[in-house]
């Protein structure tokens, strides 16, 4: 007879669009080895359904951020994302999260990693994926989270109290190919990193409309094998490698807005179509559409004035405030202040137990 698994201390979270497990990073085996395999079985991967664990059978729901003090004055804590798969063995450390970011901060005040302030309470986050950082901003009314509140995003029911995630400009290069626009499995594209390495493409270069839905765009083989030989070719001229088995570089497909905002999206990961956008993603998409000469150019409806756009998605839309620095001497430009509305909800907080080894 098999002994019962032990159990791991586990907080789920919905983080903006997406749900994921929270953990210490002290509650998990410190070997990645050893981790993944206790991660794959606390989310019940690899099965389609995920039955046997906490994974929600997507994408979106087969999440986990593994959270630890940081050991440097200028964060507060460290935040290490991964995404689980769900059908398949793989759990990769190859992206950011910015949906999960939103969790960060509230879970790090319940665990006792950072003093909440009275009123609200900022925590400085380090991405260990990519070594980014963002300041996540929420309400603390007498030092307690709250999660209830009156912001609204799309993609998630009913309201929730507002995390306020701003990013500061990345260190490494905007357009990371060195060019405004690059020509992949014969299409012309504009390669950006902004937080997400993302691939924009005009949905008139694909033969598609843009306004497709998401189940539609999945269904076709076509368009699957186009996305990936986009992204293959993509990977090795923005200096990612191979990426044949990872979620990145994003792909978002553009078209012009119906709903009154600059652009409207959809996006996929790594081939199957998001229900919305990440946060990171559409912060890249924001950057990519205001740099001169880009595929966004006649596609996307820039406002006269001011840093916010609204990106829209299969199921509403992501505000954002972005910037591009513009460079002197024709250099190509760099990503300014980057900041985002998100919301996050506690949904249990106990402990995991893992399926058996």
């Amino acid at each position: 007879m098999t002994a019962p698994a032990a159990g791991v201390r586990c907080m789920l979270l919905r983080g903006g669009t997406s749900k994921g497990c929270y953990f210490l990073a002290e509650d998990l085996p410190a070997e990645p080895a050893l981790r993944d395999a206790l991660l794959l079985r606390i989310m019940g991967s690899p099965d389609t359904r995920q039955i046997d664990g906490l994974g929600g059978a997507h994408p979106l729901t087969s999440k986990v951020a593994v959270v630890r003090p940081s050991a440097g004055p200028d964060t507060d804590v460290d935040y290490l994302f991964l995404q689980v798969g769900v059908s398949t063995t793989e759990v990769s450390d190859r992206q950011n999260c910015g949906n999960l970011l939103a969790g960060v901060g509230p879970f790090a005040v319940e665990r006792g990693l950072v003093t909440p302030g009275r009123v609200e309470t900022s925590v400085r986050i380090r991405m260990l994926n990519t070594g980014d950082l963002a300041t996540a901003t929420f309400p603390t009314p007498d030092g307690r989270v709250a999660y209830e509140g009156d912001a609204e995003i799309s993609g998630v029911p009913g309201t929730a109290a507002p995390v306020v995630i701003e990013f500061p400009p990345g260190s490494g290069p905007l357009l990371p190919t060195g060019s405004v626009r690059d020509t992949l499995a014969g299409l012309s594209v504009t390669c950006v990193d902004n937080g997400m390495p993302t691939v924009l493409i005009a949905a008139s270069a694909l033969r598609l409309t843009g306004y497709e839905d998401p189940a539609e765009l999945e269904a076709d083989p076509v368009l699957a094998q186009r996305i990936r030989e986009v992204r293959i070719e993509a990977g090795l001229l923005m200096g990612l490698g191979d990426v044949a088995g990872t979620t990145v570089p994003k792909v978002s497909v553009l078209a012009p807005p119906r709903h009154g905002g600059a652009v409207s999206t959809r996006t996929f990961i790594p081939v199957r179509c998001h229900t919305s956008i990440g946060v990171l993603g559409a912060a890249s998409v924001a950057a990519g559409l205001r740099v001169t000469g880009g595929v966004g150019e006649g596609v996307a409806r820039l406002p006269a004035r001011g840093d916010r756009l609204r990106i829209e998605h299969p199921t509403g839309f992501l505000e954002i405030e972005s910037a591009v620095e513009q460079k002197a001497g024709g250099a190509l430009p760099g990503a300014g202040r980057t900041a985002v509305v998100r919301t996050a909800r506690k949904i249990f907080d106990g402990t995991a137990f893992p399926r058996p080894a």
